[in-house]
């Protein structure tokens, strides 16, 4: 069988007319001669309406209640796009992610993926029906309902088609993947194919397009993904490995991220184990930190500043602040109005000069710089809110509509 997994996104089934343009699609994929397993978010803005429903009740809702109640967005989608295939002639049965079964570690409202039972799903399509699975969600060994994390669906949807053997579409608002959001830079440029670990940077950088642990998954069991719109019969972006990416561009796109915020425990007595007990509680809350700084010790006191995202920061406060009174530090201050801008690109690994470009075009725009952290293919900076949409315009700007002013050194 010619197999194929396609993943529509909540934008794509937003209303009883998406999904049937969606479903349009499917029955086009089954003309063309393959046998297809459909992935559904949940209807745009369904997931957002039920976190606030659950916040009404209780601003940090019991994890295990809010995965019970958010998994129902997809249950809704898969059962309405199912009827759909079936008005146009196809015979489709929908699925929750306990009945494929995907089988998850115990680890709410984030879950990790342990295995996939495909049988069901090949004897389903054996027998010609469309499976139209819940993205987003699994099962525990034990049957408690999880989720996969915001953009889980993505995940879903590429360790469905490992399982499978199958290709993988992902369907969303936008053609494929930019070199800046389209809605920032009005002439950013579609990238046509683009490695793993650049898109793997974006995603967890701030662009929206793919959720990060998708592509981290995508990347270990090489799946390729194909990322088009739902809207279009364009071609979209290919997400590859390294080795078949023809240009390797110094900066290959620019990115911001608004949804973290930044906690500073402040006055930390300086000595050994401090930074120890507050990041082991945190991750014993399974709470994901990125840039961390730490300032100069100034009379055997100092401050430490980490950031977080930003649906995690209300736990994360509450759980430094305890930590921060154990250890005798003078307060905890949390800011929600930071953005993270950076700069990504393979061809930064054998080239000089990107980070004082970066920070250059920042100088000039008068934009501080408040942290910064790098890899071998990317370099973030830390920068108020209100200056985020000019960092990325000016950044763009000079590293990719002016052209790329530093040498690639190292060229084979």
């Amino acid at each position: 069988m010619k197999l194929l997994v396609v993943k529509f996104g909540g934008t794509s089934v937003g209303s009883l007319e998406r999904i049937y343009n969606s479903a349009k699609r499917v029955v086009e994929k089954l003309k063309e001669g393959y046998k297809v397993v459909v992935v559904s978010s949940a209807m745009a803005g369904e997931t957002d309406r039920l976190i606030n429903l659950a916040k009404q009740i209780e601003p940090l809702p019991s994890e295990r209640e809010l995965d019970m109640l958010i998994s129902t967005g997809e249950q809704q989608a898969i059962a309405l796009f199912a009827m759909t295939l079936q008005k146009l002639g196809v015979p489709a049965v929908s699925l929750c992610g306990w009945q494929v079964p995907i089988i998850t570690d115990k680890i709410h409202t984030k879950a990790r993926i342990q295995k996939i039972g495909v049988q069901r799903l090949k004897n389903l399509l054996q027998e010609g029906y469309t499976p139209v699975v819940a993205g987003f969600q699994g099962v525990t060994e034990d049957w408690e309902i999880t989720t996969l994390g915001r953009g889980g669906s993505d995940l879903s949807a590429v360790a469905l088609a490992y399982a499978l053997g199958a290709d993988c579409e992902i369907y969303t608002d936008v053609e494929g993947v930019f070199t800046a959001d389209p809605r920032i830079v009005p002439n950013a440029r579609k990238i046509p194919v683009i490695s793993y670990e650049e898109m793997l940077e974006m995603a967890s950088l701030g662009a929206k397009v793919m959720q990060a642990r998708s592509i981290e998954f995508a990347m270990k069991y090489g799946v390729r993904i194909h990322v088009r719109s739902s809207f279009t019969d364009n071609e979209g972006t290919w997400i590859v490995p390294e080795e078949e990416v023809m240009e390797k561009s110094v900066v290959r796109a620019i990115t911001l991220e608004r949804n973290e915020s930044r906690i500073t425990v402040v006055r930390v007595p300086d000595k050994p184990g401090i930074a120890y007990s507050i990041f082991k509680a945190l991750g014993d809350a399974h709470i994901v930190v990125d840039m961390i700084v730490q300032n100069v010790s100034h009379e055997g006191y100092t401050d430490m500043s980490f950031t977080v995202n930003k649906a995690d920061a209300p736990k994360a406060e509450e759980i430094v602040r305890k930590v921060a009174q154990s250890i005798g530090a003078k307060e905890v201050v949390r800011d929600d109005r930071i953005a993270k801008v950076s700069v990504v690109g393979i061809g930064m690994r054998s080239s000089y000069g990107t980070a004082a470009k970066m920070f250059e075009v920042l100088y000039k725009n008068g934009i501080n710089i408040m942290a910064i952290s790098t890899s071998e293919i990317k370099i973030s900076c830390l920068i108020e809110d209100k200056y985020g949409e000019l960092a990325v315009r000016e950044l763009h700007q000079a590293f990719i509509e002016e052209g790329e002013e530093v040498k690639v050194v190292n060229e084979p």
